[in-house]
């Protein structure tokens, strides 16, 4: 192919999520960017015959990329090389323990085995592990094992006495430890009591993180994905120079990163420049990211209805705040200072309605491209809080995987008539919320996390992976389904081009091996990419 000339797609079925022409057949690629898209007899003289390189695509739909708006890449690319503590691999503890216990038999005592994306509702046994559990495998290594929601941390007695953690240990704010009926630790740490082992674990070499970081990127563009988030470490690394670094060694994606307030609210020199959040560029710094409540599937989101099988009187019974009142308006002031954006992580209904009274009162602060504040997930939120979502036009980024993958813990948490209500992505769309959907890999319990046919699915179905009924009345179209994972996400961050398929936009397109506008709801999951385009550049083909 002559790289001097512009490209020329021709005989495609393109869906361009542009609203002012939707539809068209044929799109002119002139290096990074569409010069022109539309329809086959309106093509200018300009682009015809040889002065492109002409692509048949032969009908195929060609659609924007997707846009994962919420997605830990990071972490999603260190996991890559952790046990996977997830079907089809690991069904049950037992089967976790000999995955352990073979770990175990390559290394020395002195170094960390990590495992991530336990669920107990997927174990056999029906409960999470426990330091006893990973004791009998371990043989004196220290052992840390990542929840699949990524709020809680299940580890061995040697990581428990690296840490310094025995019965006589406070919960932090904002965290629990877990302990048996003896006052002992389980060795189960619940939201910021996570973070009580974290400065013991070492980190992977940058060398390492990089190079997985790019493998990421391939695996990404496998699924038509041309940009995605790094929506915070749990570890306090700053994700921006490794993100950097792996771009120049070959990451194609766009990317955003977002830094956990933990990890800045105790420094008065920090700040974001404007020229970190400068959203022409492939990388850039997006804002803040502040945690205000669990998971559902922790029992740390934080509602107004106990939890299943809680007891009314526990204090802890909604679940329970991972931040104070002076942390939520602490965190508004940096980023009004800063100009930057605000997400917020709030499941529950008493944490959205608490992020809501602190934040819907301040006037955007941002230029209006983007959201001054994004809400992370909103798994219940209130009549009242969607009305103020509408007001405000502050934003909402959900997961529709979530329920899909965990439906077990959800119905073991919320029960069936509570669980069908969350995750109104209907009533939210119907009544005007700023929306977009996205997966959080790899805080879900799914094998590939940041696979977009599933979420799709899920989201258009309404069905959770087993067949259980989650609430048909709130059911997406394909096509509403597909703007919000590409239109709607880029709005949502701010990625400059991306999106839509329009003239003057990047070339960051996916290929399909079949018309996802026609194929059936519950197939959506089958739908597989055959190549993918970023930035004028094929990054993946089949």
């Amino acid at each position: 192919m002559d790289s001097s000339k512009p490209i020329r797609i021709e005989h495609a079925a393109i869906l361009t999520e542009d609203p002012s022409n939707p539809h068209a057949d044929t799109m002119v690629i002139d290096g990074e960017r569409i010069a022109w898209v539309g329809w086959a007899d309106e093509l200018p003289q300009t682009y015809a015959g040889d002065a492109c390189e002409a692509v048949d695509m032969d009908g195929a739909r060609v659609i924007p990329g997707f846009i994962d708006a919420h997605m830990h890449a990071v972490m999603l690319a260190d996991y890559s090389r952790q046990i996977s503590a997830l079907p089809p691999a690991i069904n049950s503890i037992a089967e976790l323990i000999e995955a352990i216990r073979e770990q175990r038999a390559h290394q020395d005592a002195d170094t960390w085995i990590h495992g991530w994306g336990y669920d107990e509702a997927l174990l056999a046994e029906g409960r999470s592990p426990n330091r006893y559990d990973l004791d009998t495998a371990s043989d004196g290594a220290p052992v840390c094992m990542m929840r699949t929601c990524g709020h809680i941390r299940c580890v061995n007695s040697r990581a428990l006495e690296i840490a310094g953690i025995t019965r006589d240990t406070p919960d932090p704010e904002g965290g629990q430890i877990e302990r048996d009926e003896h006052g002992e630790p389980t060795g189960v740490l619940k939201e910021t009591a996570r973070d009580l082992v974290t400065p013991f674990i070492p980190r992977a070499s940058e060398q390492d993180t990089v190079a997985g970081l790019v493998d990421l990127g391939r695996l990404l563009a496998s699924q038509g994905i041309v940009a995605a988030t790094d929506m915070c470490t749990l570890d306090g690394t700053d994700a921006q120079p490794l993100l950097a670094k792996a771009a120049e060694a070959g990451l194609a994606q766009d990317m955003a990163t977002y830094v956990l307030w933990d990890y800045v609210k105790d420094d008065p020199t920090y700040a974001i420049a404007p020229k970190q959040q400068d959203r022409s560029r492939q990388l850039f710094c997006a804002g803040i990211k502040l945690l205000t409540d669990g998971s559902v599937s922790g029992k740390t989101a934080w509602f107004d209805t106990p939890y299943l099988g809680s007891d009314p009187a526990d204090a802890d019974a909604c679940g329970f705040p991972t931040c104070t009142e002076e942390e939520l308006d602490d965190a508004i002031a940096f980023c009004e200072a800063n100009r930057c954006q605000l997400s917020l992580h709030a499941m529950g209904t008493r944490a959205i309605d608490r992020v809501l009274e602190h934040a819907a009162n301040r006037a955007p602060w941002c230029d209006g491209t983007y959201p001054h504040v994004r809400i992370e997930h909103v798994t219940a939120p209130s009549p009242r809080a969607i009305r103020t979502l509408v007001d405000t036009g502050i934003g909402v980024v959900t997961q529709p995987i979530f329920a899909y993958a965990e439906i077990g813990t959800y119905l073991a948490n919320l029960g069936i008539d509570r669980t069908r209500t969350c995750y109104p992505f209907r009533t939210m769309l119907d009544a005007g919320v700023n929306l977009c959907i996205s997966t959080d890999a790899p805080a879900t319990s799914w094998a590939v996390p940041s696979d977009p046919f599933p979420n799709i699915k899920s989201a258009v179905t309404r069905h959770a992976y087993n067949g259980v009924d989650f609430g048909q009345d709130e059911r997406l179209s394909i096509e509403e389904a597909i703007a919000l994972y590409t239109r709607e996400a880029a709005r949502m961050v701010g990625f400059e081009g991306l999106g839509m398929l329009r003239a003057g936009y990047k070339a960051s397109f996916a290929v399909l091996d079949r018309d996802i506008l026609a194929t059936p709801a519950d197939e959506l999951d089958r739908v597989q990419v055959v190549c993918t385009y970023i930035r004028g550049k094929k990054a993946f083909e089949r």
